[in-house]
């Protein structure tokens, strides 16, 4: 007795071309794209184009985002994925940012603290994406800032003034601030995935949110970003507090 050769479905005469390989392929390509996304804003950053680069890392946010939603809906996440988009967010999210923050804001203190600020921002998003591979998952909570966050805020702060520091007060609020953003990075603070906000029962809500977080960018790009940003980063700190006082 013969096997039976595979059937291949067949459409419009032709046979169905297989979308195995394609289909995962396709989240390392948003991971790609990551990469160029924030080499880019470092050649940006080189060239005193400082808002450009800041619109490079927030390019790159929205690529990171789409690459792991992508990998979880067409079931091809792998191993080999999960190392490339961490060392594609050491790029895009830790060094870019903190090149960004060094020749834009950093200028006008001690050359020497503004190297240890902008140091500490990168190894410590390399530290967090660590811990974040160590736990890898489906975790509805984060622990510490997602590097893209700590990224983003410094994009957002640069897209948000504009123009470059120059005042010695003003280089040493971004200081602290780069200092505050790597602690929070490294710190046990949850912040939320966002992966709750998926489609479903109420998705006309969620739909609803999305398009007018989408017109509020585009009417509002700096308030708006500037505002997501503060308040992610500070929703860590906010809800260890809130547990803090419940429990008295």
């Amino acid at each position: 007795m013969t096997a039976k050769p595979e059937a291949v479905q067949v459409e419009d005469g032709q046979p169905r071309r297989r979308l195995g390989r394609s289909i995962y392929i396709l989240p390392s390509l948003f991971t790609v794209g990551n990469i160029f996304c924030g080499y880019y804003a470092i050649i940006a950053t080189i060239h005193a184009n400082y808002d450009i680069a800041a619109e490079a890392i927030g390019i790159a946010i929205i690529l990171d985002m789409l690459d792991g939603k992508i990998a979880r809906l067409t079931n091809s996440t792998s191993g080999f994925g999960l190392q490339l988009d961490s060392l594609a967010d050491v790029i895009s999210f830790g060094i870019a940012p903190s090149i960004l923050a060094f020749f834009w804001g950093l200028q006008a203190v001690d050359p020497k603290l503004a190297w240890i600020a902008a140091f500490t921002f990168t190894i410590c998003g390399a530290m967090r994406l660590a811990r974040f591979n160590a736990q890898a998952g489906n975790l509805k909570h984060f622990v510490g800032m997602p590097i893209p966050a700590g990224g983003g805020t410094i994009a957002a702060t640069v897209h948000f003034f504009g123009a470059p520091v120059t005042s010695k007060i003003g280089a040493s609020m971004l200081v602290a601030a780069v200092f505050l953003l790597a602690f929070l990075m490294i710190s046990t603070f949850k912040y939320s995935s966002l992966k709750n906000l998926t489609i479903g029962r109420k998705s006309h809500f969620t739909i609803l949110a999305i398009a007018l977080l989408v017109a509020l960018i585009y009417a509002y790009s700096t308030y708006t970003l500037m505002a997501l940003a503060m308040v992610y980063s500070l929703s860590g700190p906010a809800v260890r507090l809130g547990s803090l006082l419940r429990h008295r």
